[in-house]
């Protein structure tokens, strides 16, 4: 082991296994010092991460702890003032995985280029990826527009990989601090206590990314091409969050999933394909992070209207499928894929209101809120984004409610307010006229559009580009 202090600079990256930046360091230096940089403006706009990320700079701290390696929190507004200091000193060597945002991928060029320049040693390592998004294209070296063609692919390209032997982190000699003016992890938490509801939900670790990938594989893969569709049947993984904050790597996933030969297997380990699919979108095709990834949308004539999307943020809408899913997302930073698809699609084809702000939405709400998936995500719905549904494809509020939650106990679960409807109505509550079940515009609220005026007035918006 070498004298000089191997620096990890740590950022979606809280686990033990695959952390190639993390087990390279502690192999080759007998003092390591992890570091987070909590950059203070980024998580104004991503207010319910700031709990995940809390419990996992505490959880993580303690486990690197058994490691001697110390985990150090530094605020700043500037990754790059940060690192400037960095460029004077000596005897350190620098180590981090790739996180696939075009931001960030520019900036490991600035680094690049500026460890070189002061001969201080640095190595770079894939991130939380099967492939580097620059692998898969087609055969004339043009980035896939079109899912179905590109996961083909890359799902050929990974498996056909020569497996490596998996690595582990090893024990440092001593423990050491390296950074000044750190802060506690628990600075980090939202100002309002409504995170505090999650508690009931989650605990993130890495140990619990992994238990729910077995319970997953055990009790839901089998059935998941089917069950994920219905949000009261939990078919899902649940695993979003885990992801995204580096507590499981997505190889891991692969590896345990391609052991099963069950079509929910494959068909889950597409959900994985289409996470990849958004990473490289995203960086082929980056005009989309500030805008459609389809220019004739830029004459869309959307409508701002702030009272009818506060009324879809607190999932008072009249639409109940709709506000279940926006109840859901608000208690536990979580939202069933299904209903995502359903609420996203009312905001913006009954609502007229522009995607970017459900996506800005999801943004500050999502525990599991991932650049590339979010904006592809909701570009989808929108009918604007690559491989897109189209525009005229009009979710109705009413039939999806009655198709993936027929008995209503999605819908009951969130709403306790339409706790005694029958199911006959509990997706269509205005038809009910028994007020001394349920006093519409007193308990409960009346539909904020008709959905048959709204769908029409959507198909008519999109004719006029």
């Amino acid at each position: 082991m070498i004298k000089n202090i191997g620096l990890v600079w740590l950022k979606d990256d809280f686990r033990l296994k695959k952390n190639s930046a993390l087990i390279e360091a502690t192999k080759i230096h007998d003092k390591v010092v992890a570091f987070f940089l909590y950059k203070r403006k980024k998580f104004e706009t991503q207010q319910a991460q700031k709990w995940w990320l809390s419990k996992s700079l505490k959880e993580f701290k303690i486990k690197l702890n058994n490691f001697n390696v110390n985990l150090e929190i530094i605020s700043t507004d500037s990754y790059k003032s940060f690192f400037e200091k960095l460029f004077v000193k000596k005897n350190i060597t620098i180590y981090w995985n790739r996180t696939y945002e075009p931001n960030y991928l520019k900036f490991d060029e600035y680094l690049s280029k500026n460890f070189n320049e002061k001969k201080i040693k640095f190595k770079i390592f894939k991130g939380n990826v099967l492939n580097e998004f620059t692998e898969v294209k087609k055969s004339d070296g043009t980035p896939f527009k079109v899912f179905t063609p590109y996961w083909k692919n890359a799902e050929k390209f990974y498996s056909e990989k020569i497996p490596i032997k998996e690595k582990k982190i090893t024990k440092c000699n001593q423990k050491i601090t390296f950074f000044k003016n750190t802060i506690n992890e628990l600075e980090i938490n939202p100002k309002k206590n409504w995170f505090k509801k999650f508690d009931e939900h989650w605990e993130p670790s890495e140990e619990n990314a992994l238990s729910e990938l077995r319970k997953f594989i055990s009790n839901k893969i089998e059935n998941y091409s089917e069950a994920r569709n219905f949000p009261n049947l939990l078919g899902t993984s649940k695993l979003s969050p885990f992801i995204k904050h580096g507590q499981i790597h997505v190889e891991t996933i692969w590896s345990e999933c391609s052991k099963l030969k069950k079509f929910g297997a494959s068909k889950f380990l597409v959900e994985i394909g289409w996470r990849e699919f958004n990473h490289s979108l995203i960086n082929f095709f980056p005009h989309m992070l500030k805008g459609n990834y389809s220019k004739k949308f830029d004459k869309f004539p959307w409508k701002k209207d702030s009272t009818l999307l506060l009324a879809w943020k607190k999932g008072l809408t009249g639409y109940p499928i709709v506000d279940a899913g926006m109840r859901e997302l608000y208690a536990t930073g979580w939202m069933h894929n299904r209903v995502r698809m359903i609420v996203g699609s009312f905001l913006v084809k009954h609502l007229l209101i522009n995607w970017k702000e459900g996506e800005k939405h999801f943004r500050n709400c999502l525990l599991d809120f991932n650049e590339a998936n979010n904006i592809s995500g909701w570009q989808w719905v929108a009918g604007c984004g690559a491989d897109a549904a189209p525009y005229f494809r009009i979710f109705n509020p009413i039939l999806q409610g009655e198709k993936f939650d027929k008995e209503g106990f999605y819908v009951k679960k969130w709403i306790p307010e339409l706790k005694d409807v029958p199911k006959k109505f509990i997706h269509k509550p205005w038809e009910l006229k028994n007020e001394s079940i349920l006093k519409l515009g007193t308990d409960y609220p009346m539909p904020i559009v008709n959905h048959e005026k709204a769908r029409a007035k959507a198909l008519i918006a999109f004719k006029e580009i």
